[in-house]
């Protein structure tokens, strides 16, 4: 699942260098100031000394001081000397990191309550606390002291355009000095940041806790489908279990066109609201009816408010808050492509259509189609046959989950014999291992990462009373991906500034590459296989990353438009959005999913729960597909099991580059839907 950003609340501030603010510096102050600069210094390189000089002017407000005083700073502050300019950017670099990992520790105390098992129940006070940022109003504390106006002066930003292009020529201390400049080239109230803090934080609560008793579900003759205790968390539990029942096991196919209802009913909120994280009642989700659970009464139960509507449209609102400080990038929309993922959304959508429009999904549809022996349903959107588990019942899978890692710290002990598995060093492997805490989680998994190298990485799944079962290793798998790149990309980074990956879909490529290999670590495959088993393997590991992506391209496009949707009905009311994201997951479906899936209007591809909590975080997941897809070919290339370790880790201590700059640094060749299509089409 998500991976929370690099620099925690920092991160936030790394935006355009250019917007509107209340500056109060005019075009002579700036040229008086670029005068008394070049007599100071003159031997200062004056193209890049103006380039800070014009940002600082674009962020100084009247209360930083009269023109005067802009001036005097700008003379004495500016650093002209390469070792001066190194000296001043390891003292920030320190500066950055000691603040980050000190709130982060805070934070991540706080939130225990909330997101992990074995903390106590949480309180009223735990749920408040637990959204509160505590580097809200660190930028405004920076500009107070002038410690920002001192960064932005000696270490301007630049476009994405320039990055991309002048960043071919820049040597890595350059990289870092460019990422520098993006920390604090924007002046935007702390409570503006602790507003957008808390709605996010309050909706990952509501997602976090929100499941569906299945053993309290009943089909429309009184029967239970699934006898066990088993709390499902939507969308990300119901959708595995789902998963799980294309396997020989009773009831599948009934099974699955249960989740599906339950999930439209999630989607259009005309769920009954005591059903949901409540054992006192079965409920039947074709007719909608609910009976007491001890009595067989039958109840008379309201729908659940638009609560999941509500949540995005808190998040919005506190978004336009933001915007009004970004007259360079006024919607949240822009600022997710163009800052944080660096790739236009216009490409983003060139992609994403390309492949779901493409001959290749038609030719593996109609495969499913064929191993299913009937029409394909819409659920099959997440057909799970070309698995390698896939005929292996999910009880045996957990059986032997839960014998391995019966607690967290089970798990834990183990992520060094699983890296050596794949063909890390022993050294390395436990190195790795020594920065990553095994943690229960409340909710579905995640991964929190080590935002300084004193605290570590945190990885996050269910592990229930009897231990892991298989759908809680399969998210720890992904979450270690996230950890082992999240540790790399710290610890081994040469500058901290460049620590990271260009955006979210870069650590979901290194999740999703660990996730591809959770049976080769639970040694179900066999250790060697003929070359017919093995090209075999190969296929349907093809097949199944193709329509993985087809699955979620079309899910990204849907937030991407209810995004937009929001700007467009700004003052929307929960029922409203909902409407709107029925509308526009239907039309979506009838466009590149209603030709093979069958059923017009379907809505399935609004119940994402990274709709409601994460705020256009869905597009990150293609983005990693497509970016694994290339590491794989690229990795597959390696002879043995220790270059694929020696190559991965080379990969990713390229850290925060652009996307562009890191993929060519990697593979050679820019993100692209044509290397998995060509694959496809020579398998086919």
């Amino acid at each position: 699942m998500r991976r929370i950003a690099i620099i925690a609340s920092i991160v936030i501030m790394m935006v355009h260098p250019t917007q509107a603010t209340n500056s109060m510096i005019g075009e002579s102050t700036i040229q008086q100031a670029l005068s008394a600069l070049a007599q100071t210094h003159p031997q200062a390189d004056m193209a890049l000394a103006e380039r800070g000089v014009r940002q600082l002017a674009a962020l100084w407000l009247e209360a930083d001081g009269h023109e005067e005083e802009f001036v005097d700073l700008v003379a004495t502050q500016y650093i002209a000397d390469a070792e001066g300019k190194k000296l001043l950017f390891d003292r920030l670099s320190y500066i950055l990191e000691q603040c980050a990992q000190s709130a982060d520790m805070l934070n991540n105390t706080l939130q225990e309550p909330t997101v992990l098992l074995g903390k106590g129940e949480p309180t009223m006070v735990d749920w408040i606390i637990s959204g509160y940022s505590p580097m809200a109003h660190f930028a405004e504390d920076m500009f107070a002291n002038k410690i920002a106006h001192i960064c932005v002066l000696n270490f301007p930003a630049y476009t994405l355009d320039e990055k991309n292009t002048l960043g071919q020529q820049w040597t890595r201390l350059e990289w870092a000095y460019a990422r520098m400049g993006e920390v604090f080239n924007t002046r935007i109230p702390g409570s503006v940041y602790a507003h957008s803090a808390q709605a996010m934080n309050q909706a990952e609560n509501y997602i976090s806790g929100y499941n569906v008793m299945m053993h309290c579900v009943r089909n429309e003759d009184g029967q239970a489908l699934w006898n066990e205790p088993m709390a499902l968390l939507s969308h990300w539990n119901l959708r595995d279990e789902l998963k799980s029942n294309y396997a020989q096991v009773p009831n599948a196919r009934e099974k699955q066109e249960m989740i599906y209802q339950i999930m439209l009913r999630i989607i259009h909120q005309d769920i009954p609201e005591c059903v949901v994280n409540n054992e006192d009642y079965c409920w039947k989700p074709y007719s909608n009816e609910v009976q007491e659970r001890e009595s067989g009464v039958v109840v008379e139960r309201g729908r659940e408010p638009d609560t999941r509507y509500q949540h995005i449209l808190n998040i919005f609102h506190a978004m336009q808050q933001v915007d009004a400080y970004r007259a360079d990038a006024p919607s949240h929309v822009l600022r997710t492509f163009n800052d944080d993922l660096e790739i236009t959304q216009e490409e983003i959508e060139r992609l994403f259509t390309t492949l779901l429009q493409s001959d290749e999904i038609k030719a593996v549809a109609a495969i499913i189609r064929e191993r299913l022996g009937r029409d394909l349903r819409p659920y099959d959107i997440w057909y799970d046959g070309f698995k390698s588990r896939s005929g292996v019942s999910e009880d045996d899978l957990t059986a032997q989950t839960q014998k391995l890692y019966p607690t967290a710290l089970a798990y834990e002990q183990d992520i060094a014999r699983m890296l050596m598995d794949l063909g890390f060093d022993a050294d390395k492997a436990h190195e790795i291992q020594s920065h990553i805490v095994v943690e229960a989680a409340r909710g579905s998994g995640h991964a929190r990462p080590c935002v300084g190298r004193e605290q570590p990485a945190r990885l996050r799944t269910r592990i229930g009373g009897q231990g892991m079962d298989y759908k809680g290793y399969n998210i720890a798998v992904h979450e270690m991906g996230h950890n082992v790149e999240e540790v790399i990309s710290l610890y081994d980074m040469d500058y901290y500034l460049l620590a990271g990956i260009p955006n979210t879909g870069f650590t979901e490529a290194s999740a999703f590459l660990f996730q591809q290999r959770d049976m080769q670590l639970l040694n179900e495959q066999a250790k060697e296989r003929g070359s017919k088993a093995q090209s075999a393997t190969e296929v349907n590991e093809l097949l199944d990353m193709i329509w993985g992506m087809y699955e979620i391209m079309g899910v990204s496009l849907v937030d991407m438009a209810m995004w937009q949707w929001l700007y467009d009905h700004p003052q929307a009311s929960a029922a409203e959005l909902r409407d709107a994201v029925v509308r526009i997951a239907g039309d979506v479906w009838n466009k590149y999913y209603a030709p093979l899936l069958g059923e017009q209007d379907c809505p399935l591809l609004g119940i994402y729960s990274h709709m409601v909590g994460y705020a256009l975080y869905l597009p990150g997941y293609p983005i990693g597909q497509l970016v694994q897809f290339q590491l794989e070919e690229h990795l597959a290339k390696c002879s043995s099991p220790a270059e694929f370790a020696k190559e991965y880790i080379r990969i990713y201590q390229q850290g925060k580059l652009t996307p562009n700059a890191w993929m060519i640094g990697a593979v050679g060749q820019p993100m692209s839907v044509e290397p998995i299509l060509r694959a496809v089409r020579k398998v086919l």
